[in-house]
């Protein structure tokens, strides 16, 4: 199975930091917001940071040691200038490829994301399964290996959906796409097969929930849709353990670009508890 992408960490707790921890919420995108409503309903006096590295997205158009570059630099201004206890790292593709490298540099504690191969497969009654993901978490090896490791008996049919990131983040900015492009964008999930057809969907990148109720609305067929960020939330809550009780606050919004958001942007990130919005500066240089 190679490097333990979820965990992040032993089983152990957190040493007690005697206040609320600071985490830390890293994504391409916004994709890790996802994650971040997750962390918030476990840990809601929790400090936050939520950081998207918009100048580099989409990280899918990095090969594998550009990207883990990238990550690692982003990575040392961020923690810099948060100084937060632990970081998750809400991007399959950016688990998949620089967690090693952001463990061997730095002695904060990350936790990873992978595709919910296993609890997808534990909740189909058909047998049939998709992992609905980006082209770039199809092609890694780590998710063929993981379909292998848990996918048993069931058929696991993989997706790589190139533009339904894309999708996700105009959402946001209010420039929605329409239901019948969409619809055109998952419509590989649905097999049907013996008089079977597909009854669970992994969303295996963080920004698919952010259209779960589009997508659920334009399925051709009612299906599960796995969200991994609840068991992402549970895990961090279990490595930080017991602190004190605090009050919840607001959290800040990182960019790495110096792109104008969008009203509807800056509102939706309000909802999110992002009224502090901020930027690392941090171009992506052309290779």
């Amino acid at each position: 199975m190679g490097v333990d992408l979820f965990a992040g960490l032993s089983s152990a707790t957190l040493a007690p930091l005697g206040r609320a921890p600071k985490i830390l919420a890293f994504d391409s995108g916004l994709g890790g917001l996802t994650v971040l409503a997750a962390l918030r309903a476990a840990l809601p006096g929790a400090a936050y940071v939520y950081a998207a590295d918009d100048a580099a997205f989409p990280y899918g158009a990095l090969d594998d040691v550009r990207l883990a570059e990238r990550v690692v630099a982003v990575m040392e201004r961020l923690i810099a200038r948060a100084a937060p206890d632990l970081v998750v790292v809400a991007c399959n593709t950016a688990s998949t490829i620089a967690l090693p490298s952001l463990r061997a540099r730095f002695r904060t504690p990350f936790v990873g994301t992978v595709p919910a191969v296993k609890p997808a497969v534990a909740a189909s009654r058909s047998g049939l399964v998709t992992i609905l993901a980006t082209p770039g978490t199809v092609r890694r090896e780590h998710t063929k290996a993981m379909i292998e490791a848990f996918a048993g008996d069931v058929a696991v049919t993989l997706v790589g959906a190139p533009r339904l990131a894309g999708f996700a983040e105009a959402e946001l900015r209010g420039e929605p796409v329409d239901d019948a492009t969409l619809a055109a964008e998952i419509a590989p999930c649905f097999v049907e097969a013996g008089g079977r057809r597909t009854d669970v969907v992994a969303l295996a990148c963080t920004h698919f929930p952010l259209l779960a109720h589009r997508l659920a609305r334009v399925a051709p067929w009612p299906v599960a849709w796995i969200d991994p960020a609840p068991a992402i939330a549970r895990r961090v809550a279990a490595l930080v353990g017991p602190f004190p009780d605090a009050a919840p606050s607001g959290a800040t919004a990182l960019f790495t670009s110096d792109r104008p958001l969008a009203p509807e942007l800056v509102a939706a990130l309000a909802a999110r508890g992002l009224d502090d919005v901020g930027r690392e500066l941090l171009p992506l240089s052309r290779a």
